[in-house]
């Protein structure tokens, strides 16, 4: 069963900060190009899970998911901090929504 959260973070730079996003995680993660967006997926040495961010017009859309509870709060965690993190000038927030 995979389970799913998403957020919208609003910004006038979308894309700077999904490419920022990915490019820090990368070097533990496993990041792919994809028609929609960039998948970020993180290592499943302790369970299934990813998140694929969107640029939108004037807001960049998190859609996390994962086979467990525990795993995709790990995924909202390390993308959610990294991301407020970057923004912190901007002061982005990320706040998840179940779906």
């Amino acid at each position: 069963m995979t389970i799913r959260s998403q957020a919208k973070v609003g910004t006038d730079k979308p894309s700077r900060y999904a490419k920022q996003l990915s490019s820090h995680l990368g070097r533990k993660c496993e990041v792919s190009e994809e028609p929609e967006g960039i998948r970020i997926t993180l290592p499943a040495d302790r369970g299934a899970g990813s998140c694929l961010l969107v640029s939108e017009p004037d807001a960049l859309a998190l859609r996390a998911e994962a086979e467990n509870a525990e795993v995709l709060d790990r995924v909202q965690d390390v993308v959610g901090r990294h991301l407020e993190r970057f923004g912190q000038r901007d002061e982005l927030k990320v706040d998840w929504t179940n779906d």
